[in-house]
């Protein structure tokens, strides 16, 4: 896959990284490097007597180096591409050494073990067993968390802000043991407001609607539509195999990344990408996980035109997807926008009269520009009507630098009357302004 020298920029973990790799695209830096159809690599001299050997699969642009960096990927990897994009001529070896081939292998072995694994029988009866034992778990999980919520509602909410932490960490715990790990997160989600802003009684109780509606549709689940049903058990903590899924026919479209939010758990990290399918005209969620040091399956960075085929997952209102193929292209293919502010809101109603608990969704809003108003900012369309910049957006002088205070088509992310800017066109190029 070819990147441009943006997307391979776009990669790097932090603007130090960045720099750095920029420095590396020197080929005095390299002892050795060379390409074939399934690596690139090279050998980077260091401090030390021994060069790094950095090694990047290009087929789905994964990284690994003998530096010792816990960056991901590294400067190594970022100078080493960046050499490559600027001088492909150089790169003259086609023989990989071994640390290549080996790495390469292993690689190509874990797949084929996926594969195998896949491809083997079912034990039904076991399998309607472990499902019986993990739905019992969730309800009798769900009868405490309910417990807890009419607890606070008897009691009032002024007092929340008193609460110590724990006592929104230990529900949550709770609920993992219960095996609902998506209930889970919408009980931390609960306790990280901030209860010192205006407002906050008003967040509070929309989440723990969100969370009682959950808890309901799992509990009267022999009564819902199948789409609606898989929603419930997704925001449950239930999974589906992504084997499963790719077996499914999908929609392969030109898709524009919009945007993309990294976040680090522990040694997780998790990338949240946003699509809009010019063709389809289709919104996408793809989520990515990778433990440190290890790579990513598909590279996919902001401002970029993919040829892919999606596959979304069953819902209500489809949103997540994954990637079953994707291709690189130069097209660049229009996108269709919404007019304003009031087809947002009728689009949003629609989804919601499906999904009442839905969580924030992407759009692309047609000429939108900040305004301040009573001390807070606001995105404001070309009839005037307004809605609220998310809080602590953190982009927002950059984007005023941008667009100068004039409107521009900008892609943006939240729900109801509270959005965060993901990225505008200026001139015929797209701004990424994601935190």
């Amino acid at each position: 896959m070819q990147l441009t020298e943006d997307q391979i920029l776009s990669l790097a973990p932090d603007e130090s990284s960045r720099k750095s790799g920029k420095d590396l695209a020197n080929p005095a830096k390299w002892v050795s490097k060379g390409i074939n159809e399934l690596a690139l690599w090279g050998e980077c001299q260091g401090s030390g007597s021994k060069p790094y050997q950095t090694q990047v699969d290009v087929a789905s642009i994964a990284f690994k180096c003998s530096c010792p960096s816990r960056k991901f990927p590294c400067k190594h990897g970022i100078g080493l591409m960046l050499l490559h994009a600027r001088q492909a001529a150089s790169f003259t070896d086609n023989t990989a050494p071994a640390w290549v081939a080996e790495w390469i292998d292993k690689r190509s072995k874990r797949e084929e073990k996926k594969a195998e694994t896949a491809a083997k029988p079912v034990d039904e009866a076991a399998q309607a067993k472990r499902k019986e034992a993990r739905e019992q778990s969730v309800e009798d999980g769900m009868e405490e968390l309910l417990r807890w919520m009419k607890d606070i509602v008897r009691n009032g909410i002024l007092n929340i802000p008193e609460k110590d932490p724990a006592y929104f960490a230990d529900m949550a715990r709770r609920m993992i043991d219960a095996k609902s790990p998506g209930l889970a997160g919408m009980v931390r989600t609960l306790g990280s407001l901030n209860f010192y802003r205006e407002g906050w009684q008003s967040q509070f109780m929309d989440q723990l609607s969100r969370i009682y509606l959950v808890i309901s549709g799992f509990r009267n689940r022999e009564g819902l539509p199948a789409p609606l049903l898989e929603d419930v058990r997704s925001w449950t903590g239930f999974t589906q195999s992504q084997e499963e899924l790719k077996a499914q026919p999908g929609i392969t479209d030109t898709w524009i990344v919009l945007g993309k939010q990294t976040i680090e758990e522990d040694s997780l990290l998790t990338e949240r990408n946003w699509l809009y399918g010019t063709q389809s005209k289709r919104y996408a969620l793809v989520l990515q996980f990778s433990v440190r040091g290890q790579g990513l399956a598909f590279s996919i960075s902001p401002g970029m035109h993919i040829q892919a085929t999606l596959v979304f997952y069953p819902s209500a209102q489809p949103l997540r997807a994954i990637i079953r193929e994707q291709h690189s292209t130069r097209v660049q293919e229009p996108y269709t926008p919404c007019s304003g502010w009031q087809e947002v809101s009728a689009a949003s109603a629609a989804i919601y009269r499906e999904l009442p608990f839905d969580a924030e969704r992407p759009f692309i809003v047609q000429q939108v520009k900040p305004v301040q108003q009573d001390g807070q900012w606001w995105l404001c369309d070309q009839d005037s009507h307004i809605v609220r910049i998310k809080n602590n957006f953190k982009q927002l002088y950059t984007l005023l630098s941008i667009s100068g205070g004039q409107p521009l088509d900008m892609a943006v992310l939240g729900r109801e009357h509270v959005y965060e800017p993901m990225g505008v066109w200026s001139g015929g190029q797209y701004f990424h302004l994601t935190n």
